[in-house]
């Protein structure tokens, strides 16, 4: 389905990345409403409409559902609900099963272990009665890391030894974790690549990324890596994208 310019194109979330889009697509023709629980934010400044609703307020995702051609979220921590509920009436993507995969350390790693791609040796941690499982001693040195919501370094606490294991789960508040063994990398490079409904992909250049504590500082293009690296990432991210039936831009990050 053709979606031409003079439409209102939908987008869950009003940050930084949702003002982007909304530029990128009033250059275009389009028109956007955001549905964004603040009262002020920076795509809710700039879109044709601003509905300010819980993403799970029904009435507000009818109007959104009712008004727009198609809908988009501007990053995963959107409730899958929302998106699984909009679908019913109108084009989403991504679509919310795919969301829900990406927003769950948990559920991604494991999805990524099951469909045979390449993960860092990690356990699931979900109370503190797991704790006793002798699985842990092998992961460690390692990190800890909250399910959801973790990002940019937050969420996250280094174990250097097992007895560290306890306090740190403490620490984080004895949410549903994940526990990576802690491995000696070279870099981190990303893949960014947009798939149709038709299952065609595109991908953009490679993308070197560098860090300081933690958090994105630098992004390089294209990635000083070997072509082989950046042939192989950028396989495997076809690959990960057609696995999850992913309609929409995707980006992928990988350690080398």
């Amino acid at each position: 389905m053709m979606i031409l310019p003079g439409a209102m194109l939908g987008l869950l979330g009003g940050g930084q990345l949702g003002r982007m889009f909304t530029m990128a697509a009033q250059t275009l023709g389009y028109r956007v409403t955001v549905l964004d629980p603040a009262d002020d934010s920076p795509a809710g400044r700039i879109a044709e409409r601003h509905l300010q609703a819980d993403y799970l307020d029904y009435q507000a995702l009818s109007d959104l559902s009712s008004t727009c051609a198609a809908i988009t979220t501007e990053f995963e921590n959107v409730p899958a609900e929302a998106l699984r509920y909009l679908a019913q009436q109108r084009v989403v993507s991504p679509g919310a099963n795919s969301v829900s995969i990406a927003q769950s350390r948990i559920q991604e790693k494991q999805f990524l272990s099951a469909n045979g791609f390449a993960v860092v040796p990690f356990a699931v941690i979900q109370s503190g009665d797991d704790l006793a499982s002798p699985i842990y001693q092998s992961l460690c040195p390692g990190i800890l890391k909250v399910s959801q919501l973790g990002y940019d370094g937050k969420g996250q606490v280094r174990i250097t030894h097992i007895n560290d294991l306890s306090p740190a789960f403490e620490k984080l508040r004895q949410v549903p974790c994940v526990l990576e063994q802690f491995l000696p990398l070279a870099g981190e490079i990303s893949v960014i690549l947009a798939r149709g409904f038709d299952g065609k992909t595109v991908h953009f250049p490679v993308i070197e990324n560098q860090h300081q504590q933690g958090i994105l500082d630098i992004s390089l293009i294209p990635a000083r890596v070997s072509d082989s690296i950046q042939q192989q990432a950028c396989r495997i991210a076809t690959e990960l994208a057609t696995k999850l039936d992913y309609q929409g831009v995707l980006c992928v990050e990988f350690s080398y």
